[in-house]
């Protein structure tokens, strides 16, 4: 089979304004950005809201991830194979993963976003103007306390970083101003990746220009020598920022290699942020298609969680369906499988790994949306092991479906198309957010750690322990939270793999992030700047005299 970039090549795409007639847009409702991508104009989100919200989750990943986007993708071109008109909505890939470990982020083998080199690379420089508004920021603020302080801003208390789209370690902790009184203040600071910063999340949960600007005006900058807090509108800087923000703003519309109309927009992280893609866009599909298929970040602990008790609670949303992709390597690698050896049959290992699948569907279940099981097939996986998953799923009561979008693209997602718009039209989601944001806050970290990781304790060090006496001092308890935490498994300990028992986690730091609206939980050793692998996917890519770019996944 070819690589997922030459089937990209290889994709007969449709001109850009045939994509927008499929939807019936106006010419001055996109704007063209080249032949084959445009921006939607925000107006119509002013549209009346008509299709079916469908989310697409996962068991916990290996580390090369378990084709969500893939599936996600896939569906989307399924349900319009059975004449249904749906529309795909994604986040946007970041450069850290394309180039690091994970590879991109716009689905794999014969269900992919194309573009697909455009997606995964610059696209429309939106998450550059995100990088590029939150180095402003950061610039102002040293700038600040080098002419003057008026604000009285403790230069040991400034929070905010500058970020990167790229992983690299090496900066996850430096000094600035250094080389004498003309090169400004000296201190420590550090970088985040630009899907970490909290202007990402904001873009991802506004709605509108204005609530955009409001909510920059908010950002928590650090804190003077009183200890009192300064924020983006004790600056004046919000307004810079959104400028430089009015075009990021828009979704962006692409296609699949089907020609299935899809929104890829805004891209936080899973595990560090919260790992959906933006609401506008979300919104603005659901006014175009009468199905709409979406994805959140990593398993249904990190990305559904988060999907359910930041973006919905947020936007009022009611997801009427959910899919659960499960592989059978995952399976055996929660089974104890080391990953060279994934490609060998293993009945054993894959029933004990199974038991994560059994812990995240019922993740899905308490959300009270219906869902079914999707077996994500992949080449390797044998007759017998596919036959033992559904025999598993059999004795649990759970749904399963075997699906195969990556190699067949829509017409390998058909059946799970056709039973997911009978789940989406049965009127059956019973969907309520985990807690009640007016909870205190060590309430609600205990609510998901206890009730979604199924851990037994939460354990705060002293500098969480000041931050919940002193949060609700300032007003900030009354916020959702979003748990900054490993993908690979439901506790804090990466290697605590498969369905772990009895164990606790440590929320080490909380960060606020009240321009996006939550507080942001740091536990065990999560890193706001992921590294690089020893060999990075980097080593692998390349483009020659014609143009032709080879090894990007």
């Amino acid at each position: 089979m070819p690589s997922d970039i030459e089937i990209a090549q290889a994709a007969k795409l449709l001109p850009i304004q045939q994509i927008a007639a499929k939807l019936d847009l106006r010419e001055d409702e996109w704007e063209p950005y080249g032949r084959n991508k445009a921006k939607l104009s925000l107006s119509l989100l002013a549209r009346q809201a008509r299709g079916k919200l469908i989310l697409v989750t996962a068991m916990s990943p290996t580390p090369a991830g378990e084709g969500k986007s893939t599936v996600t993708i896939g569906l989307g071109q399924a349900l319009n194979q059975i004449h249904k008109n749906a529309i795909v909505c994604i986040r946007e890939p970041s450069l850290g993963p394309n180039f690091g470990m994970k590879g991109g982020a716009a689905g794999g083998g014969y269900a992919q976003v194309v573009p697909m080199e455009d997606i995964n690379l610059h696209f429309t420089g939106d998450f550059h103007a995100i990088t590029t508004a939150h180095n402003l920021l950061a610039a102002l603020i040293d700038n600040h306390i080098y002419a003057g302080n008026s604000l009285h801003i403790n230069p040991q208390r400034v929070v905010w970083k500058r970020v990167l789209d790229m992983n690299d370690r090496s900066l996850r902790n430096i000094v600035t101003g250094l080389g004498g009184p003309a090169n400004g203040v000296p201190r420590e600071a550090g970088f985040d990746i630009t899907a970490a910063s909290e202007i990402m999340a904001i873009v991802c949960l506004v709605e509108s220009p204005g609530e955009l600007k409001q909510a920059l005006s908010k950002i928590l900058i650090g804190y003077t020598y009183d200890e009192n807090p300064v924020f983006v509108s004790d600056l004046g800087a919000e307004g810079a920022m959104a400028l430089l923000l009015k075009d990021a703003i828009k979704p962006n519309l692409v296609q699949t290699v089907e020609n299935t109309p899809a929104l890829v927009h805004g891209g936080p992280f899973g595990n560090i942020a919260h790992g959906c893609n933006s609401l506008m866009a979300t919104k603005m599909a659901l006014t175009l298609g009468d199905y709409v298929v979406t994805e959140a970040g990593f398993g249904a602990d990190l990305g559904a969680e988060k999907f359910f008790d930041i973006k919905c609670r947020k936007g009022a949303l009611g997801p009427d369906a959910a899919v659960l992709v499960a592989t059978i390597r995952s399976m055996k690698y929660h089974g104890g499988v080391k990953v060279k050896d994934l490609h060998h049959e293993n009945l054993a290992a894959l029933e004990r790994g199974f038991d994560n699948v059994l812990h995240h569907a019922r993740i899905v279940e308490r959300s009270g949306v219906p869902f079914v099981v999707a077996l994500n097939h992949f080449t390797e996986d044998t007759e017998a092991e596919v036959n033992r998953v559904k025999e598993l799923c059999a004795k649990h009561q759970l749904e399963v479906i075997l699906t195969k979008v990556w190699a067949e693209g829509g017409a390998g997602g058909v059946h799970l198309a056709e039973r997911i718009v009978q789940l989406a039209d049965s009127g059956s989601s019973r969907f309520e957010p985990l807690y009640d944001v007016n909870l205190t806050i060590e309430e609600k970290i205990r609510a998901v750690v206890t009730k979604v990781y199924e851990g037994v304790e939460v354990r705060f060090t002293d500098v969480a322990r000041r931050q919940l006496r002193r949060y609700p001092e300032l007003g900030w308890d009354n916020l959702p939270i979003c748990m900054a935490k490993t993908q690979y498994s439901f506790s804090d300990n990466p290697k605590l793999i498969g369905d772990p028992k009895g164990f606790s986690i440590t929320i080490r730091d909380i960060r606020p992030s009240l321009g996006a609206g939550f507080l942001v939980c740091l536990t065990g050793d999560i890193m706001t700047m992921p590294g690089m692998p020893k060999q990075p996917l980097a080593l692998n890519i390349d483009i020659d005299e014609a143009g032709i770019i080879t090894g990007l996944s």
